[in-house]
Formats: C-alpha cells, structure tokens, sequence
C-alpha cells in the first residue's frame, strides 16, 4: 500500500498545495543554529510536517516510554514523511513499523499504556482509521472509566485528514465528528506550525487518549515556531484575526480558507473575527462567545460534511448561551452530505472563501 501511494505522490496523482521542503533541522539548546542563552531555542520557520517531527523528536528524547508505531513510519519516515530520520535516532524498538493493521496498533498501544509507556499511532491516511474504531470508540475511550480513574490511556493517535490533496477514495476523509462525539477521548486539530509543535507534545504528555488530526493540505506551507513558549494551553480556542461585523470559526486547514476569505471581506469594508478552535473535544467556548457577543454574528465553517457534525454542536451551543447578543441565525458552511468525490471535483465540494463569505453576506442581510 504504502508503495502505491509513494507512486502516486511521485506521479502527481496525489497534488499538495506545495511540494514538500527538505527536512529542517530542530537544534538542541546550545547546538548549532539555536539560541546562544541557555535552554532557549528561538523562533524557526518550519513547515507544519516538520513541526510535529520536532515535537515528536522532544517528546522522544524527554520519556523514554514514548514509542511512535505505524505503517512504514520507520525508514520510509510515513507517506508523508513526518517520522522521517526519527527511527535511525531513536532506534527501532522506539519507532516502530508495524503490520497493516489498524485494529492491531491501537489494541497493541492499549496494552503499552497498561505497562506505563507512551505510544504515539500514525494512521496512514483518514479513512483507514475505520478498521480501528471499535478498539478506539469501545475500549480505548472507556478503559479509565471501567477502571475507576486508577488505570491511564496515554496514547496519541495521528491522523492526516481532510481534502486539497487531489487524492482517491479513503484518502481525503474528515471523520472528527465520530470521535468528538465519543467520552473518554481528546480531539484536537492545529491549523499552524507552531501549535503543531506545541499540541503534539502536549498531547503526548496528556494522561487521557487523545486523537490528533493533521490538515494534510498544510503539511508544506511553512510558518513561524516558536521554540520556547506554547503561547495557549491544548485545549484552548483563540481569536487570531480581529473583527467587528461577523465571527467566523472553524479548526485545522479551514482556517486558511477563513483567512483568505477575511482578506477578500476586508476590501470589500467588511471586518470578519476569525477563531481559531484547535480543540473539537472539549471545545473552549470563551473566546467564541466573547466573539460574538462582539459582532452579533457567527458563519462556522469546516470540511466534513454539515449534518451531524462538530458545527452543528457549535451552532446549537452558540444559540443556548449567546441567543440575545446574535442579531442573525448561526449559519453553517461545510461539504456536502455525500461521499467525498473524485479529485477532479473537490474544488466544488469543499468550502471555498467565496462560499464562506456568500454565509456572510447573508448574515449581514438579518
């Protein structure tokens, strides 16, 4: 399998939105290129991929209970090459390739967190993480509560997910929802570099099980990473553009799409509030709700589809405690309710800025 996909993103059948950077080396304090003071490591410009192999390099060398596990994830470095280097460092009982067998790494992760270490899960891509669901949604998710508080899950499950990658079917999936719904799980998605960085290694050391989905389609555009400071918690939503007419919220590569569509507003005299979920379970609503009391208005936008979904939750909830400071209905912007479509139509299924903002205007017409 892996073989094919390696073709495929060699041919181009598989398109990123750029071609992906060289590895960029993440110095130690006091090594070569970092910071002179010691312990400070500085600000780095780093692409989203090799932001999380530099958080899951820290989390490496700071517990040796932390063990990364999944398909071609040793010398290949995974599909896309976020493990890429860390077995040669760490060694292969550290960084292990396994079977191809989703069921079987959740369920051996399980067993690891029994005997006190660290597992941290690669899924290849969004839709193979099915064949795991009943390991993850019935015993992963549960094994605390059955145990009275006295057993942890410290397990970490990375998934790519989402669209704009021009890839087939099982490929382009965004399956948040199932597992934001399920107790006993953390779900969490960063949007940039920097929170990649920081979010995988907080994840890593969270007690709880914990299911990090990567935007595939920011795995290459690169950003600033500070080194030294987080800036919020995990679980923490933030406002990272300031607006005065509408809110719009969303988590992971559509927050891009939100930015893009903030700009085109801009020029046309609209001001958009852009927030920045990061947590889909728990979600922190302070920001949001201080938004949008704010504005009076709220557009949630994501990639999965719109029925049943993390933006229905956030709709619902932003009516029960923000209902008198809304001068508009919460509206939603989110693929279709169908399967996601051959690449040549993704463009056509996904949100664009120009939909996005169609929400605005409507908003803006109450």
């Amino acid at each position: 399998m892996s073989t094919d996909i390696e073709e495929q993103l060699q041919a181009g059948a598989i398109e990123p939105a750029e071609a992906p950077e060289a590895a960029v080396p993440v110095p130690a304090a006091g090594a070569d290129g970092a910071d002179s003071r010691a312990g400070v490591k500085g600000i780095q410009t780093l692409s989203m991929a090799k932001a999380i192999t530099a958080g899951l390099r820290e989390a490496l060398r700071a517990d040796d209970k932390v063990l990364l596990m999944g398909e071609d994830i040793g010398p290949l470095g995974g599909v896309f090459r976020v493990t890429e280097g860390l077995q040669a460092e760490f060694g292969d009982h550290r960084v292990l390739d396994t079977p191809l067998a989703e069921s079987g790494i959740v369920g051996t992760a399980i067993g690891l967190a029994m005997r006190g270490y660290r597992s941290v899960c690669e899924i290849q891509f969004d839709g193979f993480i099915f064949p795991a669901f009943d390991q993850i949604t019935t015993q992963l998710s549960r094994m605390t509560l059955r145990h009275d508080g006295t057993l942890s899950m410290p397990i970490v499950i990375r998934v790519p997910y989402g669209g704009h990658i021009g890839s087939i079917e099982h490929h382009q999936e965004s399956p948040e929802a199932y597992f934001a719904h399920t107790p006993g799980l953390r779900v969490v998605s960063p949007s940039s570099p920097h929170d990649a960085y920081w979010m995988i290694q907080e994840a890593i050391a969270s007690n709880d099980p914990v299911i990090f989905f990567e935007p595939k389609s920011r795995y290459w555009p690169k950003g600033p990473v500070d080194l030294d400071h987080s800036g919020v918690p995990l679980h923490a939503s933030r406002v990272i553009r300031s607006g005065t007419d509408v809110t719009v919220v969303g988590h992971g590569a559509m927050i891009s799409t939100l930015l893009q569509a903030a700009d085109i507003a801009a020029g046309e005299g609209t001001s958009l509030e852009v927030v920045d979920l990061r947590s889909l379970s728990p979600i922190d609503y302070g920001p949001l709700l201080e938004s949008v009391h704010r504005t009076g208005r709220l557009v949630v936008a994501q990639e999965a589809y719109g029925s049943v979904s993390v933006g229905s939750e956030i709709a619902a909830t932003v009516a029960e405690r923000a209902f008198y400071a809304l001068e508009a209905p919460v509206l939603r912007v989110s693929s279709f309710d169908t399967p996601f479509p051959p690449a040549a139509l993704e463009t056509e299924y996904l949100p664009s800025p120009d939909r996005v903002l169609e929400a605005v205007d409507r908003a803006l017409a109450y």
